[in-house]
């Protein structure tokens, strides 16, 4: 699986049903992007952006995720990264290398969402301090800057 392959990208607020192979689909407000696996196999890849999972880096021109993708459940068990609009192939990961990757998801994920289990939300009205969750992704921004918005019109 060496041979070079390059993505392009499209910027939508919905997915489509039917994904066209070598393109990356970004959606900002749901904080996501989706493809076709690099490979070739055809199976629905789905990255979600925040703390933990995925973060996307655009420069005004390509488009790059971080970490690798790993592709454990498919048949193709492809592992490879995006950057800059191209495909940088990885090595494949023994099954050792899979658990001890899932734990340390699990561990952070814990880290980051157990601890604000015990933070008291703000109630809804309370505004004037309040600033975008870094949690929440694209999605806190954009809901954040929506109620500033209003607020301040």
């Amino acid at each position: 699986m060496n041979r070079p392959i390059e993505f392009t990208h499209e910027f939508v607020e919905f997915v489509p049903k039917e994904l066209k192979e070598r393109i990356l689909y970004v959606s900002i407000e749901y904080g996501t992007a989706v493809h076709r696996c690099a490979c070739g196999c055809g199976e629905k890849v789905v990255t979600p952006f925040g703390r933990t999972d995925w973060k996307m880096i655009y420069d005004g021109d390509t488009m790059s995720l971080h970490p690798s993708i790993g592709n454990w459940n498919f048949k193709c068990r492809s592992h490879y990264w995006i950057r800059e609009n191209h495909i940088e192939w990885a090595p494949d990961w023994s099954d050792e290398e899979i658990a001890a990757g899932r734990a340390a998801d699990r561990a952070a994920k814990q880290r980051q969402f157990g601890s604000q289990q015990s933070n008291p939300q703000r109630p809804a009205g309370s505004m004037s301090d309040e600033r975008p969750s870094a949690s929440g992704g694209w999605a806190g921004v954009k809901n954040w800057w929506s109620r500033i918005w209003k607020e301040h019109r």
